[in-house]
Parts: C-alpha cells; sequence; structure tokens
C-alpha cells in the first residue's frame, strides 16, 4: 500500500478508535449517574452494618470483581476501616480463616452466581458474618443471600461483544469508594491519622508538619533585647541560621534580627546598638501543628528564608526552607 493511500486511511482510522473511546467513557459517565441516582436506603445500611462491626471488612470478588475487590479493601484500609482482600478459590482452600466473627464480608459478583465465591458465602452465613453484596442483578444467588444487596444499574458493558467487564466494574469501584468515604466520615478520620497511614511518597510528605522538622532547644538562636550586637553576632555566627530571634523577659519572641536588618544598620556604629534597637518587631512565625508546605507557603509570601515556630507567642523551634525542601515538600 502507498504512502499516500495509508495518509488517506489514517484519519478514519483515528476517527474510529476516538469514537469507540468516547462511547467507554460515556457509558462509564452513564453508569456512575446511575449509581449516584440510585444511593439511598440500601446504601445507607451497608454503610450502617459495616461500621457497626469491631473487626475488619473482608471483601472477595473473582475475575475483574476480584481486582476491584483488591481496591477498594486498600482505599477502606488506607482511610480507617481495617479491611483486606480474600481470593474466593484460595478462601475454600484454608483462607477462610482469615473470616473472624466480628468481621463483615463484602462480596462483589456482576452475575451474583459467580460459582468460586459459594464456599465463602456459605461460610459467612453458617457463621453469621454480616454479608453486603455488590452485584448486577437483584434476583441471583448473591443478593437474595446477602443482609444488603447493592444492585447496579442496567448499564450496557463498553465492550462492544457485550462480554468483558468495563462498566460493570467501573460502577463497582465507585461505588466500593462511596463506601470507604462515607465510612471515612462517620469515622471522623483526620489528616493525622492519614498521614500516620502514608508516611512514604508524596502523600506522606504532603502531611508532614512543622514540629517533625523544626530545630529545638540549643540550636536556637535567641538573646535578649539589651544584648549588644557585638554578643548578638557571634549567637547569630553559631547557630548558622542568619537570624536571631527577642525574646522579652517572658521568654515571649518580640522581634527579629536579620541580615536585612544588619545592612540597614551598618551606618549607625551597629556593635554599639542593643539587639532591641535593631531587630524587626512582630517576626512571622507558625505554630508546630502546621503543615509543612503552609510554612513554605509563608516564607515565599515574605521572601523569608526562616520562621520560628511558636506556642503562646514562646518559641518552641525553627525552621528554615532548607529543612522544608529536604523533606521534599516543593
Amino acid at each position: 500500500m502507498t504512502t499516500d493511500r495509508l495518509q488517506q486511511r489514517a484519519p478514519a482510522a483515528g476517527e474510529s478508535d476516538i469514537n469507540a473511546a468516547r462511547r467507554v467513557l460515556a457509558l462509564a459517565a452513564e453508569g456512575l449517574r446511575q449509581v449516584g441516582d440510585g444511593l439511598g436506603e440500601r446504601f445507607l445500611a451497608a454503610l450502617t452494618l459495616l461500621d457497626g462491626i469491631a473487626g475488619k471488612v473482608v471483601l472477595s470478588g473473582m475475575g475483574k470483581s476480584g481486582h476491584v475487590a483488591n481496591k477498594i479493601a486498600a482505599t477502606l484500609a488506607s482511610t480507617g476501616t481495617p479491611a483486606h482482600a480474600v481470593h474466593p478459590a484460595e478462601a475454600s482452600h484454608g483462607d477462610l480463616g482469615m473470616l473472624g466473627a466480628e468481621d463483615a464480608l463484602v462480596v462483589l459478583s456482576n452475575s451474583g452466581e459467580t460459582a468460586e465465591l459459594r464456599d465463602l458465602v456459605a461460610f459467612a452465613r453458617l457463621r453469621r458474618v454480616p454479608l453486603v453484596a455488590i452485584v448486577g442483578r437483584a434476583k441471583s444467588s448473591l443478593a437474595e443471600a446477602a443482609d444488603v444487596a447493592l444492585v447496579l444499574p442496567s448499564v450496557a458493558e463498553a465492550c462492544p461483544l457485550g462480554l468483558a467487564p468495563t462498566t460493570s466494574t467501573t460502577m463497582m469501584l465507585a461505588l466500593g469508594d462511596a463506601l470507604a468515604v462515607a465510612l471515612m466520615q462517620r469515622h471522623g478520620f483526620t489528616a493525622d491519622q492519614f498521614h500516620s497511614l502514608h508516611p512514604g511518597g508524596r502523600l506522606g510528605r504532603r502531611f508532614v508538619k512543622v514540629e517533625d522538622i523544626m530545630h529545638e532547644g540549643d540550636e536556637l538562636p535567641l538573646a535578649g533585647p539589651e544584648v549588644p550586637m557585638s554578643e548578638a553576632l557571634l549567637i547569630m555566627t553559631e547557630k548558622r541560621f542568619g537570624c536571631l530571634g527577642i525574646v522579652d523577659g517572658e521568654a515571649r519572641l518580640v522581634g527579629i534580627v536579620t541580615d536585612g536588618d544588619l545592612r540597614r544598620h551598618m551606618q549607625d556604629d551597629l556593635l554599639e546598638l542593643k539587639a532591641g534597637a535593631v531587630m524587626t518587631p512582630d517576626p512571622k512565625a507558625i505554630r508546630p501543628k502546621a503543615l509543612a508546605a503552609e510554612a513554605l507557603g509563608l516564607m515565599n509570601a515574605h521572601n523569608i528564608t526562616c520562621l520560628f515556630v511558636t506556642e503562646d507567642g514562646r518559641p518552641r523551634g525553627i525552621v528554615h526552607v532548607h529543612d522544608i525542601l529536604r523533606a521534599g515538600i516543593a
């Protein structure tokens, strides 16, 4: 085939590909819209059931539904609801021991008749373990066995053959995320708790606090307002932050001496002055529990490189922009 003929056919082929992709996304969007519209008493019942257990949430599914179950379990676990997934075939060969009397079971199956799930469902019913089904058919064995059945709306699979799970698994995944986030809100899950479960990676770095990276104790460059600048300069040089915090008789931070202050007073017999005469009053400061990202934003906004960390007006620490950058915040 000549190059000219290939170029003539390429746009048509590309357009067909784009249309196919758009159809997938349109069906997914329609499925999610219908899932949202259909939320009601059954969703609340499932939420209350999962919220009421003393143990963990165990999820299972076969094939693509199993992959979705793994993802939902990970989302639950990372947002404060203990959870894990179990493969139904492995469950039938010893892993049923993962399902305890205080747990709840969430089973995913589009058909509701997946043979590999039968032993797991039967075990849950025998042990009276609460069972939530995310299922595509209301009149199915799984839906009828469940304490609460969350039935997916009837939306065509995006697969042109109508065989490969596509739209259905997208709806399952979104419904699982909806349960996880609603449980997270019920539990009052905080940013601190999220950070404790995500200490690594970019998510964890976003929740690093100032107190996690600040310098404390003898590292703080502090002096009183009556300290001569000849002595103040020695403290600034020793502590190596390029600044000096000025504290009053009650140890409250009342000012700061920076390199800029030194330059402004070079013509005023600097070494004969007291620190209080050179300082800039009411310096910018930040609380220990503030996120390091907030400290970086404050530094950028005011074109400064250091911030004192204060509680009740008293210095508890100091943080330098380099500390924040080393923590990977930027």
